[in-house]
Order: structure tokens, then sequence, then C-alpha cells
């Protein structure tokens, strides 16, 4: 079954216009056109936009997405360069996650005590 840009927009609650950069940018390389130029999305289409989209969500560029998204497309030789990516954007994610737990506790920390010493104290121990 295929699927229009409207009912794949609605899907993946990306506007059409994401969707139509994504696949002019060459994130979307499989995807199939009517002979008018009409987009129609397949299953594994979707499923490659929500890669994309996780990619994207969790601060891969674009660029780095396409280039993965290239590896794919080259079939198992590939499969270490593509490993290789994603180790690393792991790391990268859990360095993002450590930083954002730090912050989360100052944070918290001021809100547990924002009566006794405002949101601007600033202490320098």
């Amino acid at each position: 079954m295929d699927y229009s840009i409207k009912q794949v927009a609605a899907r993946t609650n990306l506007p059409a216009s994401t969707l139509r950069y994504y696949d002019k940018s060459g994130l979307m390389p499989l995807l199939k056109k009517t002979e008018y130029g009409t987009r129609k999305y397949s299953e594994m289409d979707i499923c490659w936009l929500e890669l994309v989209c996780c990619l994207k969500d969790s601060g891969m560029s674009l660029d780095d997405i396409k280039a993965f998204m290239l590896l794919c497309l080259e079939g198992s030789s590939t499969s270490e360069q593509r490993r290789e990516m994603l180790e690393q954007h792991r790391s990268s994610i859990l360095k993002q996650i450590e930083v954002l737990n730090c912050s989360l506790g100052t944070i918290n920390y001021k809100l547990e005590h924002y009566n006794e010493i405002g949101i601007f104290h600033i202490d320098t121990k």
C-alpha cells in the first residue's frame, strides 16, 4: 500500500514541507514518485523516515544522517561503518544526558530552596 504525503504527515506529525525537504535533501533515496512527481510512500519509506527522525531528534546532523543512509544503501559491506557511526552517536547522546542531568539537579535544587534563596542566589562556596 502506498501513502500520500498528507497521510505520512499525519502519521509522523511532520509537516509536508519537512517531508519534501527530506526528499530533496536525499534523505529518502528509495521514495517512489508517480509520473507527475507525486510522492508515494511505502511502509518501508515510513520506517526509513522514522529512523531519520530518531537520529535527528537525538542530535545527529542532517549531513551525517545522509551519510548513514547512503551507507545503508550500499548493503552489508558497510555494516561496520554504520555500527561505528551509531556507537559514536550513542556516546554523544550519553554525554548530552549527563549534562542535562547536571543542569536538572541545579534547577531542582533552586526550586526546592526557592523561597529561601531566590532564583538568582549564587552560592560562592
